[in-house]
């Protein structure tokens, strides 16, 4: 073992780094500096948090001023109209969480996505009715007042610049337009934005301003909280959800509060792992699979050979079935098992039960795990004093529910669709009716987002987290396993190829080219079926190494705009 599990031998000489902003974007290799880091889907979105961080920032102010460019910069799943979760762990040991998932309106109804036909009718994920209340602003701005330093306006102002200003067209935004022209065709006020004023298509370098937008942000720079919730904003919002059926008021923005939490806390071979914690579903589930396998020799097996990807989907499989049965929001659910769930007697009966030599048999009578979008995103970030924070938020299909809040230029999320949408039917087409996450007004919808940090001695090490939807949290495990067992700098722990398993269906998704026809020959020997897909989650990553003073930060390569930025 090295001295640090973590660590990683530099090949080359250390050099003098120069006071300036460095970057990277993507590869095997990471961006290595003395200061800070914020690694994130967009690279304008991380130079604003580490220019934050150069002001005297903390890492609590870079993510609130990354959160709001990334609005801006990456609006697949950027936002100020949706929701997420945020980790903070000190360098003084300090860990806390802030939760600002969305929450159903007070017109809500449990059975309200539920047709003639007794399924569901779908309409928790599209138009006006799949629409939450977003969480966004509230959670940075509670995030700020009790963790942040700089001044709230010096946080928000960048923000404002991009949008008002313009950002150039990417080819990932190009993309994103392109492939939503019928979204925009459907939603005049969608078509506002991501159409030119001429109604023409944004083409390739093309600068792209965003005026409303740069006034929504205005008002929540001028008055925090109250200029998202109260005020003109909530008033436009209000009525433009009453007009086209939606349920949304103002009195459900006026109510919405983001929620500090305690995390969820476990081990794994001598290092903490600090997580989200309900209605969260990644925390729980990422320790309670890394309390299984922590009873493997998992170097010994080696990386991603048949072996180890057959423990890995066992985990998974028992991981995944727990989190369908117990887990949804905690204030409507006082009395879920967590703590038993993330104990080490309950990992050690799990890991019982698993036969080395053949797959499990997902049983289909329990918990199926329906689709669930996978644009959402993450970031992480580290100051220079080596406080850390680890970010996701979401609108949660891409670009959410596409509909552009009119007057307000921001896109409002589609999460209602996170809950199980007809009571008692759960079936293997994909369906599920736990009692724990049923809708309910006011309610949080579960998540599968897993903003983690793992610490040793107290001081935190690294920062990660991935979009994915329910591949987020086996992309965050799969992370931390190759850097604890198998020695990858954080940048090649990034990159190596993922594999997905979540109960039901009861089949293993494999990241197309990243595992030899030998391996897959054998794990099939086992009795898994396997599904090729694309790319799988992108993780963003920052690791302190505490022995040299020097940090890195890894920008996942599945992104197209992503970046580690650093000084």
């Amino acid at each position: 073992m090295h001295k640090s599990l973590f660590a990683r031998a530099f090949a080359i000489a250390l050099v003098v780094l120069l006071p300036v902003t460095l970057f990277a974007e993507g590869g095997r290799t990471p961006l290595r500096v003395e200061n800070g880091i914020v690694t994130s889907a967009s690279r304008l979105a991380s130079e604003v948090g580490v220019d934050i961080l150069q002001q005297g920032g903390n890492a609590v102010d870079a993510a609130v001023a990354t959160a709001f460019a990334l609005a801006v910069t990456w609006p697949t799943a950027g936002n100020i109209g949706g929701g997420g979760f945020m980790v903070y762990h000190g360098a003084d040991g300090h860990a806390t969480t802030f939760d600002f998932r969305e929450k159903a309106p007070l017109a809500s109804t449990e059975r309200m996505y539920v047709g003639d036909d007794g399924q569901s009718n779908n309409m928790q994920h599209r138009g006006f009715m799949s629409v939450g209340v977003p969480g966004t602003v509230a959670g940075l701005v509670l995030a700020h007042e009790k963790q942040g330093n700089l001044p709230w306006a010096t946080l928000v102002e960048p923000a404002i610049r991009l949008a008002r200003d313009g950002i150039p067209i990417t080819y990932a935004l190009y993309d994103g337009f392109s492939r939503n022209q019928a979204n925009w065709d459907r939603y005049p006020s969608s078509a506002a934005v991501f159409r030119k004023p001429d109604g023409s298509h944004y083409q390739l370098g093309d600068t792209w301003m965003q005026p409303d937008l740069a006034r929504t942000l205005e008002r929540i720079r001028d008055e925090g909280h109250d200029g998202f919730y109260r005020g003109e904003n909530a008033r436009m919002l209000a009525s433009f959800m009453q007009a086209n059926g939606g349920l949304i008021t103002e009195e459900d923005l006026a109510r919405y509060e983001a929620v500090e939490r305690e995390p969820v806390r476990g081990s794994y071979r001598g290092y903490d792992v600090i997580s989200m914690p309900p209605p969260s579903s990644g925390g729980v589930g990422i320790i309670q699979m890394l309390n299984i396998l922590e009873g493997f020799d998992l170097a010994e097996m080696g990386h991603n050979s048949a072996q180890y990807l057959h423990v890995l989907t066992e985990a998974m499989r028992r991981s995944y079935a727990s989190r369908a049965e117990f887990l949804g929001d905690p204030d409507f659910n006082p009395d879920m098992p967590v703590d038993r769930l993330i104990s080490k007697d309950y990992a050690d009966s799990l890991r019982a039960s698993i036969d080395m030599d053949r797959a499990s048999v997902s049983d289909e009578s329990r918990f199926s795990q329906v689709y669930v979008s996978e644009d959402t995103t993450h970031f992480s970030v580290v100051d220079a004093e080596g406080n850390m924070v680890s970010l996701t938020y979401t609108l949660e299909q891409s670009y959410g529910s596409r509909i552009v809040a009119e007057g307000g230029g921001y896109l409002l999320n589609n999460e209602m669709g996170d809950f199980n949408p007809v009571p008692g039917v759960t079936n293997r087409d994909g369906q599920i009716g736990t009692p724990p996450n049923l809708l309910a007004p006011e309610k949080r919808m579960l998540s599968s987002m897993s903003p983690t940090i793992v610490a040793q001695g107290g001081r935190p090490v690294l920062a990660i987290g991935s979009p994915g939807g329910r591949t987020i949290i086996n992309t965050t495990l799969q992370v931390i396993l190759n850097m604890i067992d198998h020695d990858m700098n954080v940048a090649q722990a990034v990159e190596a190829g993922r594999i997905h398993h979540q109960w039901l269906p009861d089949v293993t998704s494999m990241e197309e080219l990243m595992f030899s026809p030998d391996t897959i020959r054998l794990y099939e020997a086992k009795g898994h079926t396997v599904r090729v897909r694309g790319s799988q989650g992108s993780a963003m990553g920052v690791y302190h190494d505490w022995d040299t003073g020097i940090v890195h930060g890894s920008a996942d390569s599945r992104q197209g705009d992503s970046a580690a930025v650093g000084y």
